[in-house]
This record gives C-alpha cells, sequence and structure tokens, in this order.
C-alpha cells in the first residue's frame, strides 16, 4: 500500500484529476485533460488485487464479487478523497479514481455564471445539471448546495452514488446518503426523503423514469431538486427526459415539466490560455415563453429561446465561449471545438450577429 499512497500523493501534487491503474501497464495521470504516464513500478496482478482489497468497503465487496465492477468513495486522510470505480478488464482489475477537493469551489472560483446562484436560490422546482462525463457537473452541483448552505436556514437531503463531496454543517443542516450504504437505490432515497422534511432534495444522477417521476412529484409539493443528467446540450435535455418514459405517458410529463421545472444548464470544459479548464455553460431557463412551448410540445424551438434569451439570464454554446474568447481565457480553435454552431460563430467573431428568435415568438 506505500506505493499506492506515494501514486495518490503524487496524483493530487500534480493538481491531476484521474488517476489509471491497470495491470502491467503504466500508471497515468489526467492533467490538465491531457493523459501522462509516470514513473512507477508496473502493477502486478497481485498488487493490484491486494490495493483493491484494501480500498472496497465491506459492503461493496459481495457487489464486486457478482458485478466484477464497483463504484465507492474513497478517503486517504492527509491526501484526499476520490470517488473510485474498480472494474474487470481482459479478466484483470483496473482503478480509476478521481480527486475529489476537500474544499467546494466558489462560483467564482469555478467560472460559473452568477446566474447560477439566482437558480440555486429558487425555494422549488427541478434544476439540472447537464452534459457529458467529466465536464464538471458534480462540483457545479456541489457549489450550489454549498451556497445554499452558507446562505440559507434549509433542510438539505442528499442520494449521491457514491459521496464526492463532504459538507459541513453552516446555515443548513445536510445530511448525505450513499447508495448502497444508507440507501437501496435514488429512488427508495428519494421517496423515504419526503418523510424527512426537506427544503431541498439532491439526486447524484437520475437514471430512470421511476426516479425521475418522484422527482417531479417532490418539487411539485415545493420542494427544490437538484440532479445530473447526461445530455450535450440544455434543449436536448427535454428530450432526453421524456425518453425515460413510455410512449402514453410523455403527455402528462411533459406538462408537469411545464409547472415543476426550473432550469437546465450543461456544460463542456474548455482548455485554457493558462494550461487550466473552464465550464462554458448552456443555461435553459424556464421562462413564460420555455414553459408555453413545453405545454405545446414545441420542443425543437428551445434552442431559438436559449438563443433569445438572454435578458432573462439564458445563453447557448455560441454565446458562452464567445465570451470566454473575447475575455482572453481561451482560444479560437477551442472556442469553434466548442461552439454549438462553429458557422455562427465565426460570424460572431467577425461581428455579424443573426436570430432567428421572431419566427417562434412573433
Amino acid at each position: 500500500m506505500e506505493v499506492f499512497t506515494r501514486i495518490l500523493k503524487a496524483g493530487v501534487d500534480a493538481h491531476a484529476s484521474d488517476i489509471h491503474i491497470k495491470v502491467g501497464g503504466p500508471v497515468v495521470l489526467r492533467i490538465s485533460r491531457q493523459l501522462v504516464a509516470i514513473e512507477a513500478p508496473l502493477p502486478t496482478v497481485e498488487w493490484t488485487d491486494n490495493v483493491v482489497q484494501h480500498i472496497l468497503p465491506h459492503h461493496m465487496k459481495k457487489h464486486f464479487d457478482e458485478a466484477r465492477e464497483a463504484d465507492f468513495s474513497y478517503l486517504l486522510p492527509g491526501v484526499g478523497r476520490f470517488r473510485t470505480n474498480v472494474f474487470q478488464q481482459r479478466g484483470e482489475i483496473a482503478i480509476s479514481m478521481r480527486y475529489v477537493k476537500a474544499i467546494v469551489p466558489a462560483f467564482e472560483e469555478l467560472g460559473l455564471p452568477l446566474v447560477l446562484k439566482a437558480v440555486a436560490e429558487a425555494p422549488r422546482g427541478i434544476v439540472l445539471l447537464a452534459g457529458t462525463t467529466g465536464c464538471g457537473k458534480s462540483t457545479s452541483l456541489a457549489a450550489m448546495i454549498e451556497h445554499i448552505n452558507s446562505n440559507f436556514r434549509k433542510h438539505i437531503v442528499t442520494m449521491e452514488d457514491p459521496i464526492e463531496y463532504v459538507f459541513e454543517d453552516n446555515q443548513s443542516i445536510i445530511e448525505q446518503r450513499e447508495v448502497g450504504l444508507d440507501t437501496e437505490s435514488f429512488y427508495t432515497g428519494l421517496r423515504a426523503a419526503l418523510r424527512q422534511d426537506p427544503d431541498v432534495i439532491m439526486i447524484g444522477e437520475m437514471r430512470d423514469a421511476t426516479t425521475f417521476a418522484a422527482a417531479i412529484s417532490a418539487a411539485d409539493t415545493g420542494h427544490l431538486v437538484l440532479s445530473t443528467l447526461h445530455t450535450t446540450n440544455a434543449s436536448q435535455s427535454i428530450g432526453r427526459i421524456l425518453d425515460f418514459f413510455k410512449a402514453d405517458e410523455r403527455e402528462q410529463i411533459r406538462r408537469q415539466l411545464a409547472g415543476t421545472l426550473r432550469a437546465v444548464i450543461c456544460q463542456r470544459m474548455i482548455p485554457t490560455l493558462d494550461g487550466k479548464v473552464t465550464p462554458a455553460c448552456e443555461i435553459l431557463l424556464n421562462t413564460p415563453v420555455v414553459k408555453k412551448m413545453l405545454e405545446e410540445n414545441r420542443l425543437d424551438k428551445l434552442a431559438v429561446a436559449i438563443e433569445t434569451g438572454h435578458d432573462d439570464g439564458m445563453q447557448d454554446f455560441n454565446k458562452a465561449v464567445l465570451e470566454l474568447f473575447n475575455a482572453g481565457k481561451i482560444s479560437k480553435e477551442e472556442a469553434m471545438a466548442k461552439a454549438g454552431n462553429a458557422a455562427a460563430l465565426e460570424m460572431n467573431l467577425k461581428g455579424i450577429f443573426l436570430t432567428q428568435g421572431s419566427r417562434i415568438i412573433g
């Protein structure tokens, strides 16, 4: 375990976001989005098995023996906390670990739009953080929870798989429940949370129709529900939600969403000129225009509603990356790569701005 401890410490010292270990291959760190092999003894079958037996929580061992994969949180005192996935590949064990910072970063430090503070302060409704794996959804969600914790007297209950950021009670009181350890599933934890007098409920990830239906019911009864979703942009997130449900259920769910949705924030991480990364955020807010579109099933017009809703606090990816480029934070190449519409962004960079807003609002 001494070598394993040194590997984790080296990763934290190098500001790595992830650490990858597999039998017979070099230990690899992800630093500023790039994979970098480090000098360390090549992991053997015996060494890797020993590491897993030491770090795997007792309650996960039976699950790992049966499923050959497990998600959990690992805390190494003096070094840090890691969101860990142990799995089998080619018949041998591999380990992927993501470093979770001990202190939840503030909105300003993360580079998040300040409109997210107003979203976090909503008294009720559903707020979704969307994006692909590794885009910072969990960190942004944690920043919103910490903002509530620091400024409001609320009762916050979280369901996570596994627990990443550990919150300390400040103005609010917070209970964190880990799926598999403290509750059987997201759905059972959410169902129980409604009997625990919560003001805010955080669900680590929306994975199925049952959980989402329960979340809508919670929001409909006056709770603020925060969660994450795997989609590539904000406007398509509504369609992704409806895909969870059977065809004959979607009409009702869409109308419920029109009344309970507060916001969808979709993130893409972009390398900066100083070697770090920053989020570009597409923001969909449930304004009266958006609500009417949801009620009337005009989901294909949501993208244009975002584009034309700047005065309400909305923005699309083109606007987000354009602001980052104009601020001197990212290169033109990165801006073009992360834009929602590269051709339109190219015109924007030349000072030409076109919009289709009048077609949908007029």
